[in-house]
């Protein structure tokens, strides 16, 4: 991309689900063509999906896929089914991509039908090349199918480079900074994707096949979505148990992968690559019981950190066993509750006297003095009422009625939020173009009378928040 260029922000904002044909067209492997065409003619559709005969999807013909058909053999095309001509497997995206993934693959491939998956990895829906628009920016569009491709340490370090430029043209186009924050957080995600798939390929071929089933799992901010240009690996594993030795060489790879495209090592050490942050369905039991039995501040963390997790590669019917019982066990524990909600004393807005915003060296921390507080709070009201919702605005959306929170309170939190974050972003993209390690403290100097005065309401609604965390936990 040249400098000036401006970027298409649609493919960064929008996600295959709210695109796609639903419920897509299916047909048996048995249909003949000439009625597979009349059929596609009648429904306006490019294409069918071709059934497996137990209800699941083997693979696709398109109108093209029949005119080369008719064109190679004319006369012999009358009895030919769709099973003959179809291309199989279906390739496939789930449906919380965004659209940028789905145009870099489509692009690389040299396909114009690409099929969306739901959470349970069955074929929801089609999107086509046809159905989006034409984008202006090639290669920043192809980044999420680049991840795809990489195969090695060099491979994945392109893409996470990438991310500050693609942060600043969105920003320049008017995106939100949350929704940046999303897609940051999708290409972090998509990168520790990969570096599972590498792993285990490299494991797998030194010591044999996994023992059992696992799934890998992103914690913390990029678990929640809301990840910026400083994020550190966050992650564990779930699996079906046996022998750990194998389970700790992938988690091992996984970091020494993710650091060398540039997603630092974790400074708590919260990485599969360590004992505590990988196990099975009954070791996490166990563990999690710890957390809420201890009372500890390292329990605490550990919590913040876990509860947030979403799964990116593996068997995720493990991941979806592991938080129905890890939300069962905050939701059964009013008191362990009672301390999450206690432990935010420890944090407080950055205000002094006469509400001045206080500073250390010229800069705010806006994750210590803000983030934290209200990702915590938003955490905490949510285990409160099991929502397994794991962004914070959704998390403050679905407990705003269990809960009993006026809209008015949710709509101040979620404006907060979105200061704090275009703040850090602003101030991580300047501090990059400076040659500064990008933070998220923020300077202050530079901030107009408006904003200044925008941040400190802000900073004086995260004061009000254990009030309301309390009268929410006794709802």
């Amino acid at each position: 991309m040249t400098p000036g260029e401006r970027l298409d922000s649609f493919p960064y904002r929008h996600r295959l689900g709210e695109l796609m044909s639903r419920p897509p067209e299916s047909a048996p492997a048995s249909l003949d063509l000439a009625s597979a065409a009349a059929r596609m003619s009648a429904s306006g559709i490019s294409s069918l999906l071709v059934e497996d005969g137990e209800g699941g999807i083997k693979g696709i013909v398109t109108e093209r896929d029949i005119l080369r058909a008719v064109a190679r053999a004319p006369d012999a095309v009358a009895g030919r089914t769709l099973g003959e001509i179809m291309s199989h497997p279906l390739v496939s995206l789930p449906e919380s991509a965004f659209v940028y993934r789905a145009i870099g693959r489509m692009d690389r491939l040299g396909i114009r039908h690409l099929g969306v998956t739901d959470a349970t990895g069955r074929v929801s829906g089609v999107i086509t090349a046809r159905g989006l628009l034409r984008q202006r920016s090639a290669g920043l569009l192809a980044l999420g199918d680049e991840i795809d491709a990489a195969e090695d340490v060099d491979g994945l370090r392109r893409p996470h480079d990438a991310l500050p430029g693609l942060a600043r043209l969105l920003l320049d186009e008017g995106v939100p900074a949350l929704e940046i924050a999303g897609v940051i957080s999708g290409v972090l995600c998509d990168l520790t994707e990969r570096a599972g798939i590498i792993a285990a390929r490299e494991v797998s071929a030194a010591r044999g096949p996994a023992p059992s089933p696992w799934c890998l799992l992103v914690l913390g901010s990029g678990g929640r979505g809301e990840s910026l240009l400083a994020a550190d690996q966050d992650n564990a594993l779930v699996h079906g148990g046996g022998e750990d030795g194998w389970f700790a060489a992938l988690g091992a790879r996984i970091a020494a992968l993710l650091d060398g495209a540039g997603v630092p090592y974790c400074k708590g050490g919260i990485m599969a690559a360590n004992a505590p942050w990988r196990g099975s369905l009954d070791e996490w039991a166990g563990r999690i019981d710890g957390w809420i039995g201890s009372g500890s501040g390292a329990g605490l963390l550990n919590v913040d950190i876990f509860y947030d997790f979403r799964a990116v590669h593996g068997d995720r019917d493990l991941a979806r066993e592991l938080r129905e019982l890890a939300l069962a066990r905050a939701a059964g524990s009013p008191g362990f509750l009672a301390l999450l909600a206690s432990a935010m004393d420890s944090l407080n807005p950055p205000l002094g006297f006469l509400g001045r915003i206080r500073t250390e060296g010229g800069r705010v921390d806006l994750k210590k003095g803000g983030l934290l507080m209200l990702t915590g709070a938003a955490r905490v009201m949510a285990l409160r009422h099991r929502v397994g919702e794991t962004s914070t605005a959704g998390r403050l959306r679905a407990i705003a009625g269990p809960a009993r929170l006026a809209l008015e309170d949710v709509e101040r939190m979620e404006r907060a939020q979105a200061l704090f974050t275009r703040l850090i972003l602003d101030q991580q993209l300047a501090d990059l173009a400076a040659g500064i390690a990008p933070s998220t403290r923020v300077e202050t100097r530079g901030l107009s009378p408006l904003t200044r005065r925008e941040l400190k309401e802000a900073l004086e609604e995260m004061g009000r928040l254990r009030l309301l965390v309390r009268d929410a936990l006794t709802a």
